[in-house]
């Protein structure tokens, strides 16, 4: 994806089922689990560079002694930073030293180690990139069990109707961010819980019990799901979230329709979360067979005891895994997302073959970025295997006639797409000069070029995971590739064009951003249909008031008047900087809808693709993003 954008967040859970002395005699580490929660963030380092932070609870701490905490950075490294301080403490012992402590001993010099760890990698797309804004969000109280820290891979569409409905409540809630939100609001069902409880079990019940007695008791009985029921119930967007309780408690939550990806591994030593299952396979060393899906609706619960349950907490809805987590920001080492994007790269060869009039002598093909490779593998051989069968039914053809020469079975055997690598992205350049023509100029530095791996007489096809706002391209990467001079330069999408905003993840809410609907609007006004523009403004402004769930996609009504083609071809002219000096022709090939599905046929979530939100906020998001560029407003959408 050559344009940067900002999206999922990464999660990390390690919940020892040992004591810290049993993981020295059977894994040789007294920190292993702390290791391995390093790892877990580390191996997703991929999902957040804005920030981290680490909550921690700690078991059977003597009686005032610290039992939850957690530490959170927004620096540059920010997983090292965080890890350094949490071992900080033991700077100045010798290796024999630390060896000698036991578990216990090890836990009163290390304040954030404990049995129960949480990690987070933040990419913000709302909220700036402080500190505070970092998760674990952390709710106190002088009660262990309903103290409680959260922190997610989450966005929902309408936290502000559950901050009102927080006001409501008669609380005075901080902040109305969705993670301050969830916080609140499981904190609130969490805290009726223990008044439940309470009622069930203290004086004048059955069990009359009171004081520390009555404390523990509901302790042990606390039952999370019933909380996530409850809490959640109004709640509307993508999430994973994971939540851990003072007294030791565990929950992990993932969405109704399983919009967010979440992974489990459980052995006799642990309970393990992360966002990506790859993370997982390689922090414990285990087969992908043995990571299982926390499935969509469900609650992860692991009491303190070590009683695990994975049940549901709601209804199920209609699956939509994302596909923007399989074509571009889960790390594509997973042996299935390998796969799909694999795939996706073969299912544009014969489009791009097409494009290039089959003159596979005269093309050079490349990729951009670096996490296109994969994809560009499938293109590649796809490309190789076409040719495989093209030539072999022209061999056999002229073998038939008798016509074949030895010239001829060397050219057709030996015919291949020839690839080399174009395009390097250079270390991120400082735009420090504010003079626009000179700002630019850096710009266009951002990516450098092989010279000598194309001819004025080639075409260049160059892959891309995603073509989103089209920006560098325009200002950085078509400049530079028109320094090869070739004939033509060919810009290939291995994902459909993004048409629609999105609000469950991903920081794209502003319609007016996306160059396919640059595109489709440039066409209306070609065609001078542009009134179609106040027709849909008209019909958003309608529908505005209404309840979500009754809101439709009038959006679509613009894409409508258009074929794939015709978009791609207008975009061709939208990526050509107006101070681009070569005058060689520019294509644009993007995946269809079709060879999506084929590629990845049990991830459905494509809203951004089609419009065919997954929950009903989506919708309302669609409906004001579109608003908001009528009267060039650039604020967020949700």
């Amino acid at each position: 994806m050559s344009d940067r954008i900002l999206h999922e967040c990464g999660l990390a859970v390690v919940r020892l089922l040992q004591p810290l002395d049993w993981y020295r005699e059977h894994r040789g580490d007294l920190l292993w689990g702390l290791r391995r929660l390093f790892l877990l963030m580390e191996k997703q380092h991929n999902r957040g560079q804005d920030g981290a932070g680490i909550g921690t609870v700690r078991f059977n701490m003597p009686p005032g002694e610290l039992f939850i905490d957690r530490t959170r950075s927004a620096q540059r490294n920010p997983i090292e930073r965080l890890f350094d301080e949490v071992i900080r403490p033991l700077d100045g012992l010798s290796a024999e030293e630390i060896d000698a402590l036991d578990g216990e001993s090890l836990k009163a010099r290390l304040p954030l180690l404990g049995e129960l760890m949480l990690g987070h990698l933040r990419y913000g797309t709302h909220g700036g990139r402080s500190t505070e804004v970092c998760h674990p969000y952390l709710r106190k109280n002088i009660v262990a069990s309903r103290n409680l820290a959260v922190a997610g891979n989450f966005n929902l569409t309408n936290s502000r109707d559950i901050f009102e409905e927080l006001l409501s409540y008669g609380l005075d809630p901080v902040g109305d961010s969705d993670t301050q939100v969830v916080l609140e609001k499981i904190g609130f069902y969490l805290d009726r819980e223990h008044e439940t409880l309470s009622a069930t079990m203290g004086d004048g019940s059955f069990r009359n019990l009171e004081g520390r007695e009555l404390a523990d008791e509901i302790s042990k009985e606390i039952d999370l799901i019933r909380v996530l029921r409850n809490a959640t119930d109004r709640f509307d967007g993508g999430f994973v979230f994971s939540g851990l309780v003072g007294n030791g408690d565990l929950f992990v939550c993932r969405d109704p329709a399983g919009i967010r990806p979440g992974f489990i591994y459980r052995d006799e030593a642990v309970v393990a979360v992360a966002s990506e299952r790859a993370a997982l396979v390689t922090a414990f060393n285990v087969p992908p067979e043995e990571i299982e899906e926390l499935p969509p609706a469900h609650a992860l619960e692991v009491k303190q005891d070590g009683r695990v349950r994975i049940e549901p907490y709601t209804e199920p809805i209609s699956e939509r895994q994302c596909t923007f987590e399989r074509i571009y920001f889960s790390r594509g080492n997973d042996r299935d997302i390998y796969l799909e994007r694999k795939r996706l790269g073969a299912n544009v060869a014969t489009r791009v073959m097409e494009k290039i009039d089959w003159d596979i002598g005269r093309t050079v093909f490349g990729f951009v970025p670096n996490t296109a490779e994969t994809a560009f593998m499938g293109l590649r051989e796809e490309i190789d295997a076409i040719l495989r069968r093209r030539n072999g039914e022209e061999l056999w053809t002229r073998i038939e006639d008798g016509t074949v020469t030895r010239d001829d079975v060397d050219r057709l055997i030996r015919t291949r797409a020839r690839t080399e690598k174009v395009a390097h992205k250079d270390q991120r350049l400082r735009t420090f000069i504010t003079h626009d023509g000179a700002r630019n100029d850096l710009v266009s530095h951002i990516y450098d070029v092989t010279r000598g791996t194309v001819t004025p007489r080639d075409s260049l096809v160059m892959l891309d995971d995603s073509i989103v706002r089209g920006t560098t391209l325009r200002e950085s990467i078509i400049t530079m590739l028109a320094r090869l001079e070739p004939r033509r330069i060919i810009v290939v999408s291995s994902a459909p064009p993004i048409m629609y905003p999105d609000c469950y993840g991903i920081d794209m809410s502003q319609l007016g951003r996306f160059i396919a609907f640059e595109a489709a609007v440039a066409l209306l006004h070609d065609r001078g249909e542009e009134g179609l523009l106040q027709e849909v403004e008209d019909a958003c402004r309608e529908q505005a008031e209404l309840p979500t769930e009754r809101m439709v996609n009038h959006v679509a009504r613009i894409y409508e008047r258009f074929t794939l083609e015709e978009i791609e071809d207008r975009i061709a002219t939208l990526i050509r900087s107006d101070r681009l000096e070569w005058d060689g022709e520019i294509s644009v090939v993007y995946q269809s809808i079709e060879g999506l599905r084929e590629a990845m046929p049990s991830h459905t979530g494509d809203w951004y693709f089609t419009g065919r939100y997954p929950t009903p906020g989506g919708y309302r998001v669609l409906n004001t993003a579109y608003l908001n560029w009528r009267r060039q407003d650039e604020r967020r959408a949700y």
